[in-house]
């Protein structure tokens, strides 16, 4: 093998490992959880895949947000809406499946208000999905405080599920249940990556997504209906969060408007960014979503084994945080300059 072919296959290790950073960086904290927890077993990953389905679901949509440039600070809150008055619909029809439709069409509905103020009013996201986020938890608190106590399953601040409905122990059961070892909230996270990596690589519409967080203009003059695409990832990330709103009350029994879905907007964010999405947009895969998710659940995992104080959680995530981004401004920079080291000095001839 020449010098010319070594430094070629070295490029493209490089390019692999540069392509599929996200699963380098979660088996490396994967390995450091192996390290600090004195007993890891099955049961302890299926966890962790389990504790990582709502958050990896609501992340998604957030992904399609971010790859068009956009980012959305209300899902935390359009959860906690969004979930209490899914419990009001299951209190009132005592049908799961009526509980489902209201959840994903109450959430489209939320993410579509948040787009068309976005896309077509052209209002910044960051004030728009600000604004969005104090109102969706105001109501949903003001909601519950009026409610019939027997609409919310008679509690006083909170909703909770009717336990004396027939379909009580059914619903329960698919928010707790496994299939084997593999629990169903967290096949259903995989099964959604698996579509939203098919949506973002091939089709029409993922195509069109990447195009407008590359280059806007450039997609606006490709014929490309840019403010349409935004309101579309809105209402797409709206809907998924309504699917976590209807795992989360499956999963918990009851929802707290004060406290359901607090900070998720950050960890969505942190799942996408450690998933190699790009806060500007045009660039990252959807399947790093899920490897972010499940990244960020494993950094809460080693923070209880190793024993440190609650309070800094949030702390050492935002400092995470903070390191992947600088990671990923300082990467396209030393990759340029390598190359322009690689290609200083040689002359150029009249065909290159």
């Amino acid at each position: 093998m020449d010098m010319k072919t070594k430094k070629l296959s070295l490029s493209g290790r490089g390019g692999i490992v540069s392509k599929y950073s996200y699963i380098v960086v979660f088996l490396i904290i994967f390995a450091v959880y192996a390290l600090t927890s004195s007993s890891l077993t099955w049961s302890g990953v299926m966890n962790i895949f389990r504790h990582s389905a709502i958050i990896g679901i609501i992340a998604l949509g957030m992904g399609l947000i971010c790859l068009t440039g956009e980012i959305d600070l209300s899902v935390g809150s359009m959860l906690a809406m969004v979930s209490g008055f899914s419990v009001v619909v299951y209190n009132m029809t005592g049908s799961i499946f009526a509980a489902f439709l209201f959840a994903v069409a109450f959430g489209g509905i939320c993410g579509l208000v948040n787009g068309i103020l976005v896309g077509g009013a052209r209002m910044p996201a960051f004030i728009v999905t600000l604004a969005t986020m104090l109102i969706f938890r105001s109501v949903s608190q003001y909601v519950c405080q009026w409610l019939p106590k027997d609409l919310i399953g008679g509690g006083s601040s909170i909703y909770k599920l009717f336990t004396k409905n027939e379909s009580f122990q059914a619903f329960y059961q698919i928010g707790n249940g496994k299939l084997a070892t593999l629990p169903y909230v967290g096949l259903v996270l995989a099964l959604m990556t698996v579509l939203f990596v098919y949506l973002s690589t091939s089709t029409k519409y993922g195509k069109k997504i990447y195009a407008v967080g590359s280059n806007q203009k450039g997609a606006k003059m490709a014929g490309i209906n840019v403010p349409l695409m935004k309101i579309s990832v809105f209402v797409i990330a709206g809907m998924l969060v309504g699917l976590g709103a209807f795992l989360w009350i499956a999963m918990n029994a009851s929802t707290d408007p004060a406290t359901t879905g607090t900070s998720y907007e950050m960890y969505a964010i942190a799942a996408v960014v450690l998933g190699g999405i790009s806060m500007s947009g045009g660039r990252g895969k959807a399947l790093g979503i899920l490897f972010g998710a499940m990244s960020y659940t494993i950094i809460d995992k080693i923070i209880v084994a190793l024993k440190m104080d609650s309070l800094i959680n949030d702390a050492i995530k935002g400092v995470i945080l903070l390191a992947v981004i600088m990671v990923q401004l300082a990467g396209p920079k030393i990759k340029g300059r390598l190359k322009r080291q690689e290609d200083g000095g040689k002359p150029k001839t009249a065909g290159e």
